[in-house]
């Protein structure tokens, strides 16, 4: 589609209403999938260490627990 102005590109030919909004639309949906991914990414890698940290500690215990029964 060929504009003759800056004006009549916003206006997108009577729909711009419909054009905009579908593009705010996906930059939102865009912004919002990334801020959960990174958020979500936190949280399972949080997860995970405390985990690991978890199975450390126990791998501990019962090291322990066998060198204090012999």
């Amino acid at each position: 589609m060929h504009f003759d102005s800056l004006s009549d590109f916003f206006a997108m030919g009577g729909h711009a209403f419909y054009v905009w909004w579908s593009y705010g639309i996906t930059f939102v949906l865009l912004i919002t999938l990334t801020v959960v991914s990174v958020i979500k990414r936190k949280s399972l890698l949080t997860q995970i260490a405390q985990q690991h940290e978890h199975e450390k500690k126990l791998k501990q215990m019962r090291k322990d627990k066998k060198k204090n029964e012999s």
